[in-house]
Protein backbone atom coordinates (compact mmCIF):
# COMPACT_ATOMS: atom_id res chain seq x y z
CA UNK A 1 0.00 0.00 0.00
CA UNK A 2 1.07 3.36 -0.88
CA UNK A 3 1.19 5.25 2.20
CA UNK A 4 3.15 8.45 3.74
CA UNK A 5 4.45 7.13 6.63
CA UNK A 6 6.37 10.17 8.19
CA UNK A 7 3.54 12.44 7.29
CA UNK A 8 0.03 13.04 6.73
CA UNK A 9 -1.39 12.58 3.11
CA UNK A 10 -4.36 11.78 2.10
CA UNK A 11 -5.55 8.81 -0.15
CA UNK A 12 -6.63 9.98 -3.82
CA UNK A 13 -10.41 9.17 -4.60
CA UNK A 14 -12.76 10.40 -6.77
CA UNK A 15 -16.11 12.25 -5.93
CA UNK A 16 -19.33 10.25 -5.28
CA UNK A 17 -22.90 12.29 -5.13
CA UNK A 18 -25.03 11.38 -2.57
CA UNK A 19 -28.23 13.20 -2.56
CA UNK A 20 -27.17 16.72 -1.64
CA UNK A 21 -23.94 15.19 -0.54
CA UNK A 22 -20.99 15.08 -2.29
CA UNK A 23 -17.94 12.60 -0.74
CA UNK A 24 -14.68 11.51 -1.70
CA UNK A 25 -12.42 13.68 -3.94
CA UNK A 26 -11.05 17.16 -2.60
CA UNK A 27 -14.52 17.04 -0.01
CA UNK A 28 -14.65 17.04 3.74
CA UNK A 29 -14.83 14.06 5.60
CA UNK A 30 -18.87 13.42 5.71
CA UNK A 31 -19.82 12.52 9.23
CA UNK A 32 -23.42 9.88 8.97
CA UNK A 33 -25.35 7.46 11.00
CA UNK A 34 -28.13 5.09 11.17
CA UNK A 35 -31.79 5.41 12.51
CA UNK A 36 -33.07 2.63 14.62
CA UNK A 37 -36.84 3.36 14.22
CA UNK A 38 -38.81 0.83 12.46
CA UNK A 39 -38.65 1.97 9.24
CA UNK A 40 -42.03 0.83 8.49
CA UNK A 41 -43.05 3.41 11.06
CA UNK A 42 -43.06 7.12 8.80
CA UNK A 43 -43.73 9.30 11.46
CA UNK A 44 -40.77 7.75 14.50
CA UNK A 45 -38.11 7.03 11.58
CA UNK A 46 -38.24 10.66 10.05
CA UNK A 47 -38.20 12.23 13.44
CA UNK A 48 -35.10 10.45 14.29
CA UNK A 49 -33.79 11.16 10.64
CA UNK A 50 -34.45 14.99 11.44
CA UNK A 51 -32.46 14.44 14.93
CA UNK A 52 -29.40 12.84 13.51
CA UNK A 53 -29.19 15.41 10.67
CA UNK A 54 -29.50 18.23 13.57
CA UNK A 55 -26.53 17.10 15.17
CA UNK A 56 -24.72 17.39 11.78
CA UNK A 57 -24.73 14.14 9.69
CA UNK A 58 -25.23 14.76 6.43
CA UNK A 59 -26.04 11.24 5.47
CA UNK A 60 -28.49 9.16 7.35
CA UNK A 61 -28.83 5.44 6.50
CA UNK A 62 -32.18 3.54 7.35
CA UNK A 63 -32.42 -0.71 7.35
CA UNK A 64 -34.93 -1.62 4.37
CA UNK A 65 -35.16 -5.57 5.50
CA UNK A 66 -38.49 -6.23 3.50
CA UNK A 67 -40.55 -4.89 1.15
CA UNK A 68 -43.02 -3.71 3.94
CA UNK A 69 -39.88 -1.13 4.51
CA UNK A 70 -38.13 -0.74 1.26
CA UNK A 71 -41.83 0.12 -0.20
CA UNK A 72 -42.32 2.64 3.02
CA UNK A 73 -38.77 4.56 2.07
CA UNK A 74 -41.27 6.55 -0.47
CA UNK A 75 -43.29 7.91 2.73
CA UNK A 76 -40.17 8.61 4.60
CA UNK A 77 -38.19 10.81 1.63
CA UNK A 78 -41.15 12.62 1.19
CA UNK A 79 -42.40 13.52 4.29
CA UNK A 80 -38.39 14.36 4.96
CA UNK A 81 -38.55 16.31 1.89
CA UNK A 82 -41.68 18.33 2.83
CA UNK A 83 -40.25 19.03 6.04
CA UNK A 84 -37.35 20.82 4.58
CA UNK A 85 -35.00 18.02 5.37
CA UNK A 86 -32.16 17.58 2.77
CA UNK A 87 -30.14 14.85 4.44
CA UNK A 88 -28.87 12.34 2.06
CA UNK A 89 -30.94 9.17 2.61
CA UNK A 90 -29.35 5.43 2.67
CA UNK A 91 -30.93 2.25 2.17
CA UNK A 92 -29.51 -0.64 4.13
CA UNK A 93 -30.12 -3.77 2.27
CA UNK A 94 -29.26 -7.55 3.77
CA UNK A 95 -30.48 -10.70 3.00
CA UNK A 96 -33.07 -9.70 0.47
CA UNK A 97 -31.61 -8.32 -3.09
CA UNK A 98 -35.03 -8.03 -4.43
CA UNK A 99 -35.39 -5.10 -1.45
CA UNK A 100 -32.62 -2.99 -3.21
CA UNK A 101 -34.30 -2.25 -6.40
CA UNK A 102 -36.81 -1.34 -4.46
CA UNK A 103 -35.63 1.17 -2.55
CA UNK A 104 -33.04 2.08 -5.49
CA UNK A 105 -36.29 3.97 -6.78
CA UNK A 106 -36.68 6.69 -3.65
CA UNK A 107 -33.32 7.05 -1.99
CA UNK A 108 -29.98 8.42 -2.48
CA UNK A 109 -27.85 6.09 -1.38
CA UNK A 110 -28.45 1.85 -1.67
CA UNK A 111 -26.08 -0.26 0.50
CA UNK A 112 -25.19 -3.62 -0.18
CA UNK A 113 -23.88 -7.03 1.79
CA UNK A 114 -21.84 -8.85 -1.01
CA UNK A 115 -22.64 -11.91 1.59
CA UNK A 116 -26.15 -11.72 0.01
CA UNK A 117 -25.47 -11.22 -3.02
CA UNK A 118 -23.75 -13.61 -6.23
CA UNK A 119 -22.01 -11.98 -8.95
CA UNK A 120 -23.27 -14.52 -11.78
CA UNK A 121 -26.60 -14.28 -12.46
CA UNK A 122 -26.92 -10.61 -13.11
CA UNK A 123 -28.67 -9.50 -9.92
CA UNK A 124 -25.71 -6.74 -9.47
CA UNK A 125 -25.90 -5.11 -13.01
CA UNK A 126 -29.56 -5.16 -12.62
CA UNK A 127 -29.27 -2.93 -9.44
CA UNK A 128 -26.77 -1.08 -11.29
CA UNK A 129 -28.63 0.15 -14.03
CA UNK A 130 -31.51 0.93 -11.96
CA UNK A 131 -28.79 3.15 -10.06
CA UNK A 132 -27.35 4.65 -12.69
CA UNK A 133 -30.93 5.78 -14.31
CA UNK A 134 -32.24 7.96 -11.21
CA UNK A 135 -28.55 9.03 -9.93
CA UNK A 136 -28.05 6.91 -7.14
CA UNK A 137 -25.30 5.84 -5.41
CA UNK A 138 -24.35 2.26 -4.24
CA UNK A 139 -22.46 0.98 -1.06
CA UNK A 140 -20.59 -1.97 -1.22
CA UNK A 141 -20.32 -2.81 2.35
CA UNK A 142 -18.23 -6.05 3.62
CA UNK A 143 -18.98 -7.08 7.15
CA UNK A 144 -16.21 -9.61 8.85
CA UNK A 145 -19.11 -11.83 9.77
CA UNK A 146 -21.64 -12.20 7.34
CA UNK A 147 -18.92 -13.54 4.56
CA UNK A 148 -20.48 -15.29 1.10
CA UNK A 149 -20.07 -19.21 2.64
CA UNK A 150 -18.00 -20.08 -0.38
CA UNK A 151 -15.29 -16.66 0.11
CA UNK A 152 -15.45 -17.82 3.83
CA UNK A 153 -14.97 -21.44 3.19
CA UNK A 154 -11.37 -20.45 0.98
CA UNK A 155 -9.87 -17.63 3.32
CA UNK A 156 -12.23 -17.11 6.21
CA UNK A 157 -13.11 -14.83 8.19
CA UNK A 158 -9.89 -12.80 7.95
CA UNK A 159 -9.08 -9.61 5.92
CA UNK A 160 -7.57 -11.15 2.75
CA UNK A 161 -11.31 -12.46 2.39
CA UNK A 162 -12.73 -9.55 2.99
CA UNK A 163 -11.50 -7.81 0.01
CA UNK A 164 -11.59 -10.33 -2.25
CA UNK A 165 -15.58 -10.30 -1.49
CA UNK A 166 -14.72 -6.28 -2.17
CA UNK A 167 -13.23 -6.45 -5.30
CA UNK A 168 -15.17 -8.78 -6.79
CA UNK A 169 -18.39 -6.48 -6.95
CA UNK A 170 -15.69 -3.32 -7.48
CA UNK A 171 -14.87 -5.21 -10.67
CA UNK A 172 -18.36 -5.59 -11.74
CA UNK A 173 -18.63 -1.93 -11.48
CA UNK A 174 -16.23 -0.87 -12.95
CA UNK A 175 -17.02 -2.98 -15.94
CA UNK A 176 -20.74 -1.55 -16.12
CA UNK A 177 -18.56 1.99 -16.05
CA UNK A 178 -20.71 2.70 -12.88
CA UNK A 179 -18.35 5.19 -10.96
CA UNK A 180 -20.67 6.29 -7.93
CA UNK A 181 -19.71 3.53 -5.86
CA UNK A 182 -18.42 3.78 -2.05
CA UNK A 183 -16.51 0.86 -0.41
CA UNK A 184 -16.24 -0.35 3.42
CA UNK A 185 -14.96 -3.19 5.22
CA UNK A 186 -16.12 -3.33 8.93
CA UNK A 187 -15.36 -5.47 11.54
CA UNK A 188 -15.62 -4.78 15.71
CA UNK A 189 -12.18 -6.41 15.50
CA UNK A 190 -10.01 -2.90 15.28
CA UNK A 191 -6.90 -5.06 14.17
CA UNK A 192 -9.11 -6.96 11.65
CA UNK A 193 -10.61 -3.80 10.30
CA UNK A 194 -7.38 -1.68 9.71
CA UNK A 195 -5.78 -4.53 8.21
CA UNK A 196 -8.98 -4.87 5.78
CA UNK A 197 -9.17 -1.44 4.39
CA UNK A 198 -5.19 -1.51 4.38
CA UNK A 199 -4.98 -4.46 1.58
CA UNK A 200 -8.24 -2.74 0.18
CA UNK A 201 -6.38 0.16 -0.51
CA UNK A 202 -3.82 -1.68 -1.71
CA UNK A 203 -5.70 -4.10 -4.37
CA UNK A 204 -7.56 -0.81 -5.35
CA UNK A 205 -4.50 0.82 -6.52
CA UNK A 206 -3.09 -2.16 -8.10
CA UNK A 207 -6.10 -2.32 -10.59
CA UNK A 208 -6.03 1.61 -10.80
CA UNK A 209 -9.41 2.10 -8.86
CA UNK A 210 -9.91 5.57 -6.67
CA UNK A 211 -13.02 4.62 -5.07
CA UNK A 212 -14.19 6.67 -1.74
CA UNK A 213 -14.02 4.78 1.19
CA UNK A 214 -16.57 4.77 4.04
CA UNK A 215 -14.96 3.91 7.67
CA UNK A 216 -16.61 2.38 10.35
CA UNK A 217 -15.56 -0.01 13.61
CA UNK A 218 -18.81 -2.37 14.32
CA UNK A 219 -20.26 -2.85 17.37
CA UNK A 220 -18.22 -0.42 19.57
CA UNK A 221 -20.61 -0.66 22.58
CA UNK A 222 -21.17 2.70 24.17
CA UNK A 223 -19.98 5.20 26.53
CA UNK A 224 -16.67 6.01 27.03
CA UNK A 225 -15.35 2.58 25.87
CA UNK A 226 -17.29 2.58 22.75
CA UNK A 227 -15.68 6.14 21.58
CA UNK A 228 -12.52 5.11 22.38
CA UNK A 229 -12.81 1.98 20.27
CA UNK A 230 -13.56 3.65 17.74
CA UNK A 231 -11.80 6.01 17.69
CA UNK A 232 -8.69 3.47 17.97
CA UNK A 233 -9.69 1.86 14.32
CA UNK A 234 -11.28 5.28 12.50
CA UNK A 235 -7.95 7.07 13.68
CA UNK A 236 -6.00 4.66 12.16
CA UNK A 237 -6.99 4.53 9.53
CA UNK A 238 -7.29 8.49 8.95
CA UNK A 239 -3.90 9.32 9.99
CA UNK A 240 -3.59 6.60 6.88
CA UNK A 241 -5.05 9.11 4.97
CA UNK A 242 -7.36 6.54 4.43
CA UNK A 243 -11.34 7.54 4.74
CA UNK A 244 -14.13 10.04 2.72
CA UNK A 245 -16.86 9.10 4.83
CA UNK A 246 -17.26 7.78 8.73
CA UNK A 247 -19.58 6.65 10.80
CA UNK A 248 -19.14 6.02 14.85
CA UNK A 249 -21.29 3.10 15.89
CA UNK A 250 -23.00 3.38 19.50
CA UNK A 251 -25.15 1.45 21.50
CA UNK A 252 -26.59 4.93 21.90
CA UNK A 253 -29.22 7.10 20.65
CA UNK A 254 -27.72 7.74 17.02
CA UNK A 255 -27.25 11.30 17.35
CA UNK A 256 -24.70 10.84 20.18
CA UNK A 257 -22.53 9.24 17.23
CA UNK A 258 -22.34 12.27 15.25
CA UNK A 259 -20.53 15.17 17.72
CA UNK A 260 -17.96 11.52 17.97
CA UNK A 261 -17.45 11.53 14.38
CA UNK A 262 -16.87 14.93 14.13
CA UNK A 263 -14.37 15.08 16.47
CA UNK A 264 -12.15 12.48 15.00
CA UNK A 265 -13.06 15.09 11.32
CA UNK A 266 -11.95 17.91 12.90
CA UNK A 267 -8.77 16.27 14.87
CA UNK A 268 -7.38 15.45 11.59
CA UNK A 269 -8.33 18.37 9.15
CA UNK A 270 -4.85 19.47 9.62
CA UNK A 271 -2.21 17.16 10.54
CA UNK A 272 1.39 19.21 10.31
CA UNK A 273 4.57 18.06 9.93
CA UNK A 274 7.09 15.91 8.01
CA UNK A 275 9.31 13.35 9.78
CA UNK A 276 12.65 11.34 8.72
CA UNK A 277 12.30 7.80 9.28
CA UNK A 278 16.09 5.31 9.14
CA UNK A 279 14.34 2.00 8.83
CA UNK A 280 10.95 1.99 7.04
CA UNK A 281 11.28 -1.76 6.00
CA UNK A 282 10.40 -2.35 9.81
CA UNK A 283 7.19 -1.25 9.38
CA UNK A 284 4.65 -3.98 8.62
CA UNK A 285 1.02 -2.47 7.63
CA UNK A 286 -1.40 -5.23 6.90
CA UNK A 287 -0.09 -7.90 9.71
CA UNK A 288 0.77 -7.49 13.42
CA UNK A 289 4.53 -7.81 13.97
CA UNK A 290 5.52 -7.67 17.83
CA UNK A 291 8.23 -5.16 17.67
CA UNK A 292 10.35 -5.88 20.95
CA UNK A 293 10.20 -8.24 23.37
CA UNK A 294 7.57 -6.98 25.61
CA UNK A 295 4.22 -9.18 25.45
CA UNK A 296 2.05 -7.01 27.57
CA UNK A 297 2.03 -3.57 27.55
CA UNK A 298 2.44 -0.57 30.30
CA UNK A 299 0.55 2.16 31.55
CA UNK A 300 2.71 4.86 32.24
CA UNK A 301 2.34 4.26 35.92
CA UNK A 302 4.12 1.28 35.55
CA UNK A 303 6.90 2.52 33.81
CA UNK A 304 10.52 1.08 34.42
CA UNK A 305 14.23 1.15 33.59
CA UNK A 306 13.19 -1.19 30.53
CA UNK A 307 11.91 1.38 28.65
CA UNK A 308 12.03 4.85 26.52
CA UNK A 309 10.00 7.42 26.43
CA UNK A 310 9.06 9.41 23.47
CA UNK A 311 6.96 12.31 23.46
CA UNK A 312 5.33 14.14 20.25
CA UNK A 313 5.28 17.74 20.21
CA UNK A 314 4.15 18.30 16.54
CA UNK A 315 0.41 18.98 15.17
CA UNK A 316 0.89 14.72 13.58
CA UNK A 317 1.60 13.35 17.14
CA UNK A 318 1.03 9.62 15.27
CA UNK A 319 4.09 10.12 12.47
CA UNK A 320 6.12 11.84 14.64
CA UNK A 321 6.02 9.18 16.77
CA UNK A 322 5.98 6.34 14.39
CA UNK A 323 8.89 8.02 12.66
CA UNK A 324 11.29 8.41 15.99
CA UNK A 325 10.37 4.14 17.04
CA UNK A 326 11.09 3.49 13.07
CA UNK A 327 14.51 5.27 13.82
CA UNK A 328 15.67 4.03 16.75
CA UNK A 329 19.24 2.22 16.65
CA UNK A 330 18.11 -0.96 18.78
CA UNK A 331 15.20 -1.87 16.62
CA UNK A 332 14.14 -4.01 20.15
CA UNK A 333 14.28 -1.23 22.57
CA UNK A 334 11.25 -1.25 24.56
CA UNK A 335 8.91 2.21 23.72
CA UNK A 336 6.38 4.33 26.03
CA UNK A 337 4.87 6.60 23.24
CA UNK A 338 3.57 9.98 25.14
CA UNK A 339 1.29 12.46 24.28
CA UNK A 340 0.14 15.66 25.98
CA UNK A 341 -3.47 16.68 26.06
CA UNK A 342 -4.69 20.08 27.72
CA UNK A 343 -8.56 19.49 27.18
CA UNK A 344 -10.47 19.15 30.61
CA UNK A 345 -13.33 16.96 28.79
CA UNK A 346 -13.03 13.53 29.11
CA UNK A 347 -14.69 12.49 25.89
CA UNK A 348 -12.39 15.11 23.99
CA UNK A 349 -9.31 13.52 25.39
CA UNK A 350 -10.39 9.99 25.20
CA UNK A 351 -11.36 10.26 21.64
CA UNK A 352 -7.94 12.24 20.97
CA UNK A 353 -5.53 9.82 22.60
CA UNK A 354 -7.38 6.75 20.96
CA UNK A 355 -7.06 8.21 17.57
CA UNK A 356 -3.17 9.64 18.15
CA UNK A 357 -1.83 6.21 20.07
CA UNK A 358 -4.21 3.65 19.58
CA UNK A 359 -2.76 2.60 16.23
CA UNK A 360 0.82 2.58 17.36
CA UNK A 361 -0.10 -0.42 19.22
CA UNK A 362 -2.44 -1.66 16.43
CA UNK A 363 0.81 -1.83 14.08
CA UNK A 364 2.82 -3.14 17.10
CA UNK A 365 5.47 -0.58 17.46
CA UNK A 366 4.47 0.44 21.03
CA UNK A 367 5.03 -1.11 24.44
CA UNK A 368 3.70 1.70 26.50
CA UNK A 369 1.26 4.18 26.88
CA UNK A 370 1.32 7.85 28.25
CA UNK A 371 -1.40 9.84 28.32
CA UNK A 372 -0.48 13.10 29.71
CA UNK A 373 -3.74 15.00 30.53
CA UNK A 374 -3.26 17.33 33.24
CA UNK A 375 -6.70 18.75 33.45
CA UNK A 376 -8.32 15.33 34.22
CA UNK A 377 -8.64 13.55 37.12
CA UNK A 378 -5.52 11.05 37.15
CA UNK A 379 -7.62 7.52 37.72
CA UNK A 380 -9.86 8.67 34.41
CA UNK A 381 -6.25 8.82 32.76
CA UNK A 382 -5.43 5.13 33.44
CA UNK A 383 -8.90 3.93 32.41
CA UNK A 384 -8.31 5.83 29.20
CA UNK A 385 -4.72 3.97 28.67
CA UNK A 386 -6.38 0.90 29.75
CA UNK A 387 -9.07 1.24 27.21
CA UNK A 388 -6.63 2.03 24.57
CA UNK A 389 -4.83 -1.21 25.13
CA UNK A 390 -7.61 -2.76 24.91
CA UNK A 391 -9.08 -1.39 21.75
CA UNK A 392 -6.12 -1.99 19.79
CA UNK A 393 -6.16 -5.57 21.46
CA UNK A 394 -2.96 -6.11 23.01
CA UNK A 395 -4.24 -6.10 26.89
CA UNK A 396 -7.46 -7.38 28.34
CA UNK A 397 -8.09 -5.52 31.67
CA UNK A 398 -11.52 -5.54 31.65
CA UNK A 399 -14.77 -7.24 30.10
CA UNK A 400 -15.49 -6.06 26.62
CA UNK A 401 -18.59 -6.23 25.37
CA UNK A 402 -18.99 -6.12 21.39
CA UNK A 403 -22.13 -4.60 21.48
CA UNK A 404 -24.23 -3.59 17.87
CA UNK A 405 -25.74 0.13 17.63
CA UNK A 406 -29.43 -1.06 17.27
CA UNK A 407 -31.18 -0.63 14.14
CA UNK A 408 -34.48 -0.95 12.40
CA UNK A 409 -34.08 -4.87 12.69
CA UNK A 410 -33.15 -4.89 16.25
CA UNK A 411 -35.38 -7.23 18.36
CA UNK A 412 -35.35 -5.61 21.82
CA UNK A 413 -34.12 -2.51 24.08
CA UNK A 414 -30.43 -3.25 23.40
CA UNK A 415 -29.41 0.43 25.27
CA UNK A 416 -31.22 -1.45 28.65
CA UNK A 417 -30.13 -4.51 28.11
CA UNK A 418 -26.40 -3.62 27.54
CA UNK A 419 -26.82 -1.83 30.54
CA UNK A 420 -27.85 -4.68 32.30
CA UNK A 421 -25.42 -6.98 31.30
CA UNK A 422 -22.37 -5.06 32.29
CA UNK A 423 -24.29 -4.25 35.68
CA UNK A 424 -24.07 -7.83 36.25
CA UNK A 425 -20.61 -9.06 34.77
CA UNK A 426 -18.20 -5.82 34.53
CA UNK A 427 -16.40 -6.93 37.18
CA UNK A 428 -15.12 -10.23 35.20
CA UNK A 429 -11.77 -10.12 33.83
CA UNK A 430 -10.61 -11.43 30.19
CA UNK A 431 -14.32 -11.83 28.91
CA UNK A 432 -15.54 -10.70 25.71
CA UNK A 433 -19.80 -10.86 25.69
CA UNK A 434 -21.87 -10.22 22.27
CA UNK A 435 -25.06 -8.13 22.62
CA UNK A 436 -26.75 -8.32 19.25
CA UNK A 437 -29.65 -7.09 18.15
CA UNK A 438 -30.44 -9.38 15.30
CA UNK A 439 -29.23 -12.45 13.07
CA UNK A 440 -27.80 -10.21 9.87
CA UNK A 441 -24.18 -9.64 11.69
CA UNK A 442 -24.63 -10.92 15.53
CA UNK A 443 -23.39 -14.36 15.05
CA UNK A 444 -20.41 -13.10 12.67
CA UNK A 445 -19.29 -10.31 14.45
CA UNK A 446 -18.99 -12.02 17.48
CA UNK A 447 -17.21 -15.15 16.48
CA UNK A 448 -14.10 -13.86 18.81
CA UNK A 449 -16.42 -13.37 21.81
CA UNK A 450 -16.54 -16.01 24.03
CA UNK A 451 -20.02 -15.48 25.17
CA UNK A 452 -23.22 -14.00 22.85
CA UNK A 453 -26.48 -12.95 24.09
CA UNK A 454 -28.81 -12.30 19.81
CA UNK A 455 -32.24 -11.32 19.08
CA UNK A 456 -33.73 -14.58 17.62
CA UNK A 457 -37.59 -13.31 17.20
CA UNK A 458 -39.92 -10.72 19.24
CA UNK A 459 -38.99 -11.32 22.93
CA UNK A 460 -36.79 -14.27 22.80
CA UNK A 461 -32.95 -14.19 22.44
CA UNK A 462 -30.85 -17.20 21.73
CA UNK A 463 -27.52 -17.68 23.53
CA UNK A 464 -23.82 -18.36 22.20
CA UNK A 465 -20.44 -19.71 23.67
CA UNK A 466 -18.25 -18.70 21.81
CA UNK A 467 -19.65 -19.81 17.55
CA UNK A 468 -22.01 -22.02 19.13
CA UNK A 469 -25.90 -21.98 19.84
CA UNK A 470 -26.38 -23.23 23.33
CA UNK A 471 -29.79 -22.18 24.22
CA UNK A 472 -32.65 -21.11 21.55
CA UNK A 473 -35.71 -18.91 22.16
CA UNK A 474 -35.26 -17.62 25.61
CA UNK A 475 -37.59 -15.36 26.77
CA UNK A 476 -35.70 -12.32 27.00
CA UNK A 477 -37.17 -11.47 30.83
CA UNK A 478 -35.17 -14.83 31.67
CA UNK A 479 -31.73 -14.17 29.75
CA UNK A 480 -29.83 -12.25 31.35
CA UNK A 481 -30.14 -15.16 34.39
CA UNK A 482 -29.66 -17.62 31.59
CA UNK A 483 -26.14 -15.95 30.16
CA UNK A 484 -24.88 -15.29 33.86
CA UNK A 485 -25.71 -19.32 34.71
CA UNK A 486 -23.66 -20.27 31.52
CA UNK A 487 -21.00 -17.85 32.37
CA UNK A 488 -20.67 -20.39 35.76
CA UNK A 489 -21.02 -23.28 34.31
CA UNK A 490 -18.16 -22.65 31.77
CA UNK A 491 -15.98 -21.80 34.93
CA UNK A 492 -15.54 -17.87 33.75
CA UNK A 493 -17.61 -16.50 36.43
CA UNK A 494 -16.76 -15.12 39.85
CA UNK A 495 -18.41 -13.05 42.42
CA UNK A 496 -18.04 -9.51 42.84
CA UNK A 497 -15.36 -8.33 45.24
Amino acid sequence: MTMELNKYSRRVSHQVRIGNTIIGGCQPIATQSMTNTPTADTESSVEQVKRIAAAGAGIVRLTAQGRKEGENLENIMAALREDGCGAAIVADIHFVPEVASIAARYVDKVRINPGNYRTSNGELEALIAQCRERGVALRIGVNHGSLAKRIFDEWGDTPQGMVVSAMEFLRVCRREEFDQVVVSMKSSNTRVMVHAYRLLVEAMEAEGMTYPIHLGVTEAGNGIEGRIKSAVGIGALLADGIGDTIRVSLTEAPENEVPVAQMLCDHYSSREGEFTITHPERYHPTEFVRRSDITTPIIHTELDERFIVIEAHSQNPTAELRAAILSLEDEKQPVVVKCRYEQSDVVEVAVKAAADLGVLFLDGLADGIWVDAPNIPQQTVKDIELMILQAARVRFSHTEYIACPSCGRTLYDIEKTLADIKSRTSHLKNLKIGIMGCIVNGPGEMADADYGYVGAAAGRITLYKGREIVEKNIPQEEAIEHLIDLIKRNGDWQDPE
